[in-house]
């Protein structure tokens, strides 16, 4: 399978997995990439929708003129008002000849949905490269459970994102772990990756787990940065969590 991405918006991107010309497409909050792609040759062969947000799902109506017999998967939430079919937890779609496994991440939305496609998982705004989203619906223990099932994938996993916000995300992830070797690595190449007009997506699931500090909320310094937002240890890796997240929304860096 070939993996691609269609920018969209100032920082949006419309996920193309390819499979002997046909395709999954991820998110796509434009119809106008798509459609653009389309004249050069692509074939779509599925919608997935992570959430209900209009930048991740408020193309699809267009591409359903343009398709009319394309499907299209979404949460069971109805603020996703295009024909669809529902999905959740543990179903698996078999799309372009594989199994395409559907996991619950929800914290950023109530109804958020991950999709994992052989070695591919398409996290929407649930986990980015070396941050997370923000919690607009979901508590802190529901968000910190969320990314610890997705750093729980295989390490060579492909973490395709919602957005590029990973140079953003390293000034902080720098703030909370200033002595880590692979974060500073993990930075500089997204900046050479950004230099040269380069998607700095996918990144890995190890590399995550190495690099953001949203999923290292056991790891010493990282508590012991959260401890400094809260003027005391935190309890547990929950507390560390919502330290970093509450300290994040607010980080100007």
């Amino acid at each position: 399978m070939r993996l691609s991405v269609l920018p969209a918006f100032g920082d949006n991107y419309i996920w193309v997995l390819r499979d002997a010309g046909r395709a999954l497409l991820v998110d796509p909050g434009d119809a106008s990439p798509v459609l653009a792609a389309a004249a050069e040759g692509l074939e779509p062969a599925a919608i997935l929708l992570t959430h209900h947000h209009p930048d991740h799902c408020g193309g699809v109506s267009a591409l359903l003129e343009r398709w009319p017999a394309l499907p299209v998967f979404a949460p069971d939430d109805a603020r996703i008002d295009v024909p669809c079919e529902r999905i959740g937890e543990g179903d698996t779609l078999q799309l372009l000849g594989r199994a395409t496994r559907v996991m619950a991440v929800p914290g950023h939305t109530r109804s958020h949905l991950a999709y994992l496609v052989d070695d591919h998982v398409f996290c929407g705004d649930t986990l980015f490269s070396l941050g997370c989203g923000r919690m607009f619906e979901g508590t802190p223990p529901q968000m910190h459970d969320s990314l610890q099932r997705l750093a729980a994938l295989p390490g060579h996993t492909r973490v395709c994102c919602g957005h590029e916000y990973t140079l953003a995300n390293a000034a902080f992830a720098t703030e909370v772990e200033p002595g880590n070797p692979a974060l500073a690595a993990r930075r500089s190449e997204a900046m050479l990756q950004r230099e040269a007009g380069n998607p700095t997506l996918p990144s890995t699931m190890a590399g995550e787990r190495a690099c953001n500090p949203f999923l290292r909320c056991d790891v010493p310094e990282v508590r012991a940065s959260a401890a400094r937002q809260l003027g005391r240890m935190p309890a547990d890796a929950v507390e560390t969590f919502a330290a970093l997240r509450a300290w994040k929304d607010t980080f100007r860096g």
